[in-house]
């Protein structure tokens, strides 16, 4: 999928752990480690609200798309 989360670099920006922004969104860290690994497949408006606000962040901070070839065992790039 050509949508990379950077979540990571954000947080490393903010020098904040996984766990202190789970606390602080109210997202469990199981739900956010899914994300900063680009395993999920959606994100609600919601969280990427309360994600942006607490990171005080655009969402292009956290989401960014990087063209390419479809992948091959990603059914929604077929």
């Amino acid at each position: 999928m050509p949508i990379r989360v950077h979540l990571d670099r954000v947080l490393l920006d903010r020098r904040m752990s996984l766990t202190e922004l789970a606390e602080r969104v109210g997202v469990t860290i199981a739900n956010l480690s899914i994300l900063k690994t680009g395993k999920a497949k959606a994100v609600r408006f919601s969280t990427l609200d309360a994600l942006c606000r607490t990171l005080e962040c655009q969402p292009g901070d956290i989401l960014v798309f990087e063209p390419g070839p479809p992948d091959p065992d990603d059914p929604d790039d077929a």
